[in-house]
C-alpha cells in the first residue's frame, strides 16, 4: 500500500517551472524540513518519473475510461481500505468510526455490487479515513522531519511507519488477491488515483515543492485531528493554505 503515497503526493508535470532554492547557506533551515536540499533532489527525481511514465498513462486512462467506470474503480479500491479504517479506529478507541467503517464495507459490498457503488455515503455514512500513522499520532508519537522519499513521495518517520504497518502487519483484503492479479490490481489502483489527481493540478502555483510539502503536512494534521486543524503546520511559509481532499 505504501506505493500509493507516491501517486498521491508526487508533483505534476509543471514541476520544471518551480523556483530553484537559493544556495543552502542563504536559506534558514525550516525545522519541519531540515533535509530540504536532499528532499528537493528526490522530488525532482519523482517528478521526472511522473512526467515521463505515470502521468501519460493516467491521461490516456482518463481519456478513454467512461466516468461511471472510473468512479466504480475508485469506489472498489476505497471499499478495500475500510478494513484498514476499521482496524485503526479500534486502535484509536474510536468506536463510532469503527462502526462506520464496518457499516460502509457491509453496505457497499452487499448492496454496492462488491464495492463498485458507494451506497454507504447515500445512507449518510461518509468515509472516515484512518491509518496507522494517524494511530501513532493519536497516542502521542511525533511526526518527525518531513521526508521526500524516492517513488513513495512525501512522508515522515511516523507516516512511513504507518504505511509499513498497514501494508505488511495488519490484515488486509489485498492478502486475499493472488499473484499476479494482485500486481495488476495495484497498477490499476495507482493509475486510477493519478488520473483522479489531474484536475487538482490547476490549483498548484508558486514553488511546487513547497506547495506539495504544505498540502501533505496540512492533510496529515487534518486527519490526525479528525478535521480540526489546531495548528497551521506551515503558516510561517506565508504560502498557499489549501486543503485538497485528494491530498
Amino acid at each position: 500500500m505504501a506505493i500509493l503515497a507516491f501517486v498521491m503526493f508526487v508533483g505534476p508535470a509543471a514541476a520544471q517551472q518551480a523556483q530553484e532554492p537559493a544556495p543552502e547557506a542563504q536559506v534558514a533551515v525550516n525545522p519541519q524540513d531540515p533535509y530540504e536540499n536532499w528532499n528537493r533532489k528526490v522530488y525532482r527525481f519523482n517528478d521526472t518519473i511522473d512526467r515521463w511514465a505515470l502521468k501519460p498513462v493516467a491521461q490516456t486512462y482518463r481519456t478513454f475510461t467512461p466516468d461511471f467506470i472510473d468512479r466504480a474503480i475508485t469506489n472498489f479500491f476505497n471499499n478495500l481500505s475500510e478494513v484498514r479504517n476499521f482496524t485503526n479506529s479500534i486502535l484509536q478507541l474510536k468506536g463510532e468510526s469503527a462502526v462506520v467503517a464496518a457499516g460502509r464495507f457491509t453496505y457497499n459490498t452487499v448492496f454496492g455490487l462488491g464495492g463498485l457503488i458507494d451506497v454507504a455515503t447515500a445512507f449518510d455514512l461518509p468515509e472516515r479515513p484512518e491509518d496507522f500513522g494517524q494511530t501513532l499520532g493519536y497516542w502521542g508519537a511525533g511526526s518527525g522531519p518531513y521526508l521526500m522519499l524516492p517513488f513513495l513521495g512525501p512522508s515522515s518517520p511516523r507516516h512511513l511507519s504507518g504505511l509499513g504497518a498497514d501494508g505488511f502487519v495488519f490484515p488486509s483484503l489485498w492478502d486475499e488477491i493472488d499473484s499476479p492479479e494482485n500486481y495488476y490490481a495495484r497498477a490499476l489502483q495507482i493509475v486510477d488515483k493519478r488520473a483522479d489527481l489531474i484536475p487538482a493540478e490547476g490549483f498548484i502555483s508558486g514553488d511546487i515543492y513547497i506547495f506539495v510539502r504544505n498540502a501533505f503536512l496540512q492533510r496529515r494534521e487534518f486527519l490526525i485531528n479528525d478535521g480540526k486543524v489546531t495548528r497551521d503546520p506551515f503558516a510561517s511559509d506565508n504560502d498557499e493554505d489549501l486543503m485538497l481532499d485528494d491530498f
